[in-house]
């Protein structure tokens, strides 16, 4: 590979692949690309170790996708290991293990962005790809006929400007995409989004959970009687601390006339007085938030040399929020797609393998996710989703299956009834 750009030059045909972002879904393409032999320009505008608004906590779906990158997920190598998902909500409080699956394993993981990135980055690196960080990509190369042959970024303290040159462009630049958008790719009104905002809290009592929580239910402080829009979390990290966070949809009314920094803290009035979260002065670090791209709401996913990876093509699950397994699959999923598309030569015949990206990411989630566009403007009613949880949670079987449900976890072939159930309706689903 050659070296970086000089400041103000270009560098032709530095990579066959360009990635712009070094997140979840960034760094996993980088990773798969370099593996089967690409040469892979990983561009992150930051340095590492650096922060991100998340929940921290990954479903069994995201452990796969560490586990496929060679990542070692055991206990010993710093990871809190979860067995399945508390929800608290209607007066009851229920505890559902991860199902048993042959696609994926048993158990979920916490641990906090400030080095799972750093992490998934560093194992891009050591498949082959050249990460360079501090580097401010602020728009596509164009040639005559529009289509993407680098990148335009600016680096080092000057913010010099400079150019890198690929045959394709992967944009994993998250929620803001700023890429897509240089492509003209706007998002998508009439999909879902949401908004989360998160805290850190040391919570020694709390900190060693091995259940993430779920509140379907938020209660003020003020008024124990009022319930307050969106859902909550509690997530131990294992280190003495929590995250906790709240998140809202764009489905219900409240959604974007709300002081969501405030709904938390006073949602954390109701909270036990030993878990410590009613305590300002056990708060580690701001208030932050972040939105929530979700089913879909940036397409098409390939277009003119650029495929979209993760946040960047609007890819979180609107069932549960949860979008880091979603990056990661689509970041392998572009690796497998790129290796096969580059093997051709330019022209149709390339165009017609990368058009397979698409095609490959609406069969797998187009229709789960229109199931889910469904989803959220029904849990949006306050009306809904009071009776839902009061009738709900007290069976068991019937949240086993919501479990499913919410985190896309079935086996395709030889599953049980839920799994063919759910299988059933993702296929039946159009899809987005």
């Amino acid at each position: 590979m050659n070296d970086l750009a000089t400041a103000g030059g270009t560098v032709a045909d530095e990579a066959d692949v360009i990635v712009v972002g070094a997140g979840p879904g960034g760094s996993a393409a980088a990773y798969h690309m370099a593996r089967h032999g690409l040469r892979v320009l990983l561009l992150e505008k930051t340095e590492f170790p650096r922060e991100k608004v998340c929940g921290d906590g990954l479903t069994p779906r995201a452990t796969r996708q560490l586990i496929r990158m060679g990542v070692d997920t055991s206990e010993k190598a710093g990871w809190l290991h979860n067995r399945g998902l508390r929800v608290i909500g209607g007066g009851v409080r229920l505890e559902l293990d991860w199902p048993e699956l042959a696609s994926f394993p048993n158990y979920g993981l916490v641990r906090t962005r400030l080095d799972f990135d750093d992490m998934l980055a560093k194992r891009a690196v050591e498949a082959g790809a050249l990460l360079r960080t501090g580097v401010n990509v602020t728009g596509p190369v164009l040639d005559a006929d529009g289509r993407a042959i680098g990148v335009e970024a600016r680096v080092g303290p000057g913010k010099e400007p400079v150019q890198y040159r690929a045959p394709l462009i992967v944009a994993a630049d998250g929620v803001s995409g700023k890429f897509p958008l240089a492509m003209g790719l706007a998002k998508r009104d009439d999909r879902p989004i949401g908004v989360a905002v998160r805290r850190y809290y040391q919570s020694p009592a709390r900190a060693d959970d091995d259940y993430l929580e779920s509140w379907l239910e938020l209660r003020s402080a003020q008024d124990r009687e009022r319930l307050l829009p969106g859902y909550g979390w509690i997530f131990g990290l294992g280190d003495g601390r929590v995250n906790v966070g709240l998140g809202i949809l764009n489905s219900s009314s409240a959604f974007g006339k709300t002081n969501y920094r405030a709904m938390l803290t006073d949602w954390l009035g109701t909270t036990p007085e030993d878990w410590g979260m009613r305590d300002e002065a056990n708060a580690d670090g701001p208030i932050l938030g972040a939105a929530l791209p979700m089913g879909f709401n940036r397409v098409p996913h390939y277009t003119r040399g650029v495929m979209l990876v993760g946040d960047s093509g609007g890819m979180v699950n609107p069932m549960n929020g949860e979008g880091i397994a979603y990056a990661m699959e689509s970041g392998e999923l572009a690796a497998e797609v790129a290796v096969q598309a580059l093997a051709r030569p330019a022209g149709p015949d390339r165009e017609r393998a990368l058009q397979a990206y698409p095609a490959e990411l609406k069969i797998r989630f187009g229709g789960y996710y229109r199931l889910g566009g469904v989803f959220v403007k029904l849990i949006g009613n306050p009306q809904i989703m009071r009776i839902a949880t009061k009738h709900g949670m007290p069976h068991p079987t019937l949240m086993r299956f919501v479990l499913k449900l919410l985190a896309n976890l079935t086996d395709p072939r030889d599953g049980d009834a839920m799994d063919r159930i759910i299988n059933g309706l993702t296929k039946v689903a159009p899809a987005v």
